[in-house]
């Protein structure tokens, strides 16, 4: 896959919780429709939050959600309108190491600390529970000894960088089918 592209897949919308978010900023230099969109922005009512996220879906006919760097609960309802329909990228071989509070540099201190030998990201669909989803694509990482989260963290991270458009091209193109909580990669 070359850099810059996403293979069956149009980048349609840039939305955060994040007002400060890069990801905005980049949407905005590079012309693609973005917007900040939180419980703050509908004055901390979850209902109209819920209301406001379907209707910036509806409005750019969004049909996969990818996410990267979210750190908030989608609503149930959102997540099960979208059922397989939202990726997520994980900076761990899940199951281990998943969970609400298992993010960022958190992630790598815990597998530092567990002493384990192998690392890597997880691009997993979006279910009701943290980092629960059938898992899409993994790859791993050897943990070295002289590893701190930090060089742990870049490493993993080129992982993700790698993986995540990977999983998203599979999904764009229709070529992703889950059973029984498993996926399955068509050729």
């Amino acid at each position: 896959m070359l850099e810059g592209q996403l293979l069956g897949a149009e980048l349609a919308l840039v939305l955060s919780n994040n007002s400060a978010s890069g990801a905005l900023e980049y949407a905005r230099k590079h012309s693609i429709p973005a917007k900040h969109l939180s419980i703050a922005t509908s004055d901390g009512d979850l209902e109209r939050f819920e209301k406001d996220l379907m209707d910036e879906m509806d409005a750019k006919n969004i049909e996969l959600i990818a996410l990267a760097g979210y750190l908030k609960k989608l609503p149930d309802t959102f997540v099960e309108r979208f059922e397989y329909k939202i990726v997520n990228v994980h900076p761990a071989l899940l199951p281990s190491f998943g969970g609400s509070a298992m993010y960022g540099i958190r992630v790598h201190e815990a597998v530092l600390a567990r002493g384990c030998k192998v690392s890597g990201a997880s691009v997993h669909f979006v279910t009701r529970e943290y980092d629960a989803g059938p898992i899409i694509l993994q790859k791993c990482c050897a943990v070295k000894e002289e590893d701190t989260p930090q060089t742990l963290q870049h490493r993993v991270r080129e992982i993700e960088f790698e993986i995540f458009p990977k999983a998203i091209g599979l999904l764009a193109q229709d070529k992703l089918i889950v059973e029984h909580h498993r996926v399955h990669i068509l050729p």
